[in-house]
Formats: structure tokens, C-alpha cells, sequence
């Protein structure tokens, strides 16, 4: 089977004009390359979709890993998670802080019966895996979070894209995600955030949950966006099972989204399913998204405002 992957950066309401669009489809592009790459070489997909969120989340440009946002106490705590399509298999880990990239620990996770890890557990796996300690924080992450202090923590949450200037005050919140599908069929997403910045301490955000994270042998799907807002909706499986059901993943994506705007949700997804139809949809003005079809790269950085819902 010819290889599909689709990648997210977030969903938000500004990338600051052009400027903004194209540093975001500059980075988005080189990693959709070197993924898609490794999968039309015979790259499996679950090594393809964690390959594709290391490189996400050590980019400083998206919330995850680093250049993740900071909690209401000044602390990075991130969540990840992956589920391996062709084994219907979920692992993550949940407020994990000092590592460079939580999707490896949720990989690793893959292997035993205690898949999804929160707070002390999670480190506790860091420092038996040895991994290195590492401070994912940047400057403009830094200053984003004492300007808001100043301000007494009057914004719900961070901007969705690190920026030379400070996100506008009405951006919202952002993740990342990658959806793939190999040469054997196989289906595996993965996603990974540094929260929605501000919060209050112990908030579990929608990455680590099958709500935002969801793939079986018919369709994988990542989401973005007001975490609170995909749980309410349980947005990834209730795509992935109207697809199970029969439904085509242009028509599942289309009703789900059409609910959601219903009930005033504001978020994104991208989708794959086993015939290798690319989908995305999004109630937020801006969806991060790449995607490669197997003849070429293309993305949804300019779509117009509004709910917007496509299949290739």
C-alpha cells in the first residue's frame, strides 16, 4: 500500500499573518518530508508516528516538548500518548516534567499492562529508562507566562504558536499529532502537549486520553484544540467507530464536526483510515496542519475561517 501521513501543530485563531504562515508551513514541511521518507522506505507506522512527534515536540515553535507552556505555578508538565491501529494497543503518560520527548515513554509503554502513567509514576519510569534530565523551556514561553502573572492570569490559556512577539490574547490553545498509515496497511497516531498554559495544577488534558488519541485497524485520528471541549465530545472515537461502522471517513468527520459546532466546541483533528483517505476538519479559524498523499505535500494553514471539513 502506498504510505499517507497528516500532521498537526494545533488549532488556533491567528498565526499573525504571513509571516506566520509560512514560518509554520516551513517547519511543518521538513517534517513531513523526513517522516514520509522513512515510511515509503518501509518504516513501520507506529515508528513512523512517534519519529514524527519527536521531531514536533523538539521543535521550540509548538507546545510539546520543547517550547511547551508553562502551569499556573511556572512549571512544564506535558502528556503524551500513542495507540498502535493494527493491536487497538493506547499507552501514555500524563503531567510528565524534565524529559525532552514524553512519546518515547509512551512507546515504551506499549510493552507492559500498566500503559497510561500520571505525576510520580511517570517519573518514576523517566529515571528507570534513565532518560536524561532536560529543561524544555524557552525564553518566549518564559516571558509569555511572567507577562501573564503581571496581568494576575486573566487569559484562559497560552497562544498556540511560539512567536517573536507574545500570542494575541484570543489564541487558543494547541497540541501536536501525527497519523500514519504503512506500506502493510497499518494504521498508529500519536500525540503529545505541554497543556493549555495557565492552568490550574493536576489538569489532565485530552492528549493523554482515547478522547484525543484514538485508532483501530479502520481509521486513526488526532486532535487539537480546547482539550475540555474533545473530551466532551469524545472527538477521536467517535470518528474512528462511525468509520468501523461503515460510515466513509469524509461523512464521519463531516457529522461529528456539525455536532460539535452545534455545541459551540472550537478545536481540530486530523484522521487516516485503512483506504488511505486523508481527512481534517476544524470549528477553530486555523488548523497547524501537513499532510503528504503519497504524490505530494500540501496543507491547511490558509483555510478559510470557520467550521471547514476535507478528505483526499
Amino acid at each position: 500500500m502506498q504510505p499517507k501521513l497528516i500532521i498537526h501543530g494545533g488549532a488556533g485563531s491567528s498565526l499573525k499573518g504571513k509571516g506566520g504562515v509560512e514560518a509554520v508551513r516551513q517547519a511543518l514541511s521538513a517534517i513531513v518530508d523526513q517522516v514520509y521518507h522513512k515510511l515509503n522506505a518501509g518504516v513501520n507506522a507506529v515508528d513512523a508516528v512517534v519519529l514524527g512527534c519527536r521531531l514536533l515536540e523538539d521543535h521550540p515553535r509548538f507546545n510539546a516538548g520543547t517550547g511547551s507552556v508553562l502551569q499556573s505555578d511556572g512549571q512544564i508538565r506535558m502528556s503524551a500518548s500513542l495507540m498502535d491501529g493494527s493491536r487497538q494497543s493506547f499507552s501514555g503518560v500524563i503531567n510528565v516534567s524534565r524529559v525532552q520527548n514524553p512519546i518515547n515513554m509512551a512507546q515504551f509503554l506499549q510493552q507492559f499492562p500498566d500503559r497510561v502513567l500520571s505525576d510520580y509514576g511517570a517519573a518514576e519510569l523517566a529515571r528507570e529508562l534513565q532518560i536524561p534530565c532536560f529543561n524544555p523551556l524557552t525564553d518566549l514561553r518564559l516571558n509569555e507566562w511572567l507577562q501573564e502573572r503581571q496581568e494576575n492570569f486573566q487569559k484562559s490559556m497560552a497562544g498556540v504558536v511560539a512567536e517573536a512577539e507574545l500570542s494575541t490574547p484570543n489564541a487558543r490553545r494547541g497540541t501536536i499529532g501525527v497519523v500514519a498509515l504503512d506500506q502493510e496497511g497499518k494504521l498508529a497516531v500519536g500525540t503529545s502537549t505541554g497543556g493549555k498554559g495557565f492552568e490550574r495544577v493536576g489538569r489532565v488534558s485530552d492528549s493523554a486520553m482515547p478522547a484525543g488519541n484514538y485508532a483501530n485497524t479502520y481509521a486513526a485520528v488526532s486532535c487539537t484544540g480546547i482539550g475540555e471541549d474533545i473530551i466532551d465530545e469524545c472527538l477521536a472515537p467517535r470518528i474512528v467507530i462511525r468509520v468501523t461502522d461503515g460510515t466513509s471517513l469524509l461523512a464521519a468527520m463531516e457529522r461529528s464536526f456539525t455536532e460539535a459546532m452545534a455545541n459551540k466546541r472550537d478545536f481540530g483533528a486530523i484522521a487516516l483510515d485503512s483506504q488511505g483517505n486523508i481527512g481534517w476538519g476544524k470549528t477553530s479559524e486555523v488548523l497547524l496542519a501537513a499532510y503528504h498523499n503519497g504524490e505530494k505535500y500540501g496543507d491547511t494553514l490558509e483555510l478559510p475561517d470557520g467550521m471547514q471539513v476535507g478528505v483526499i
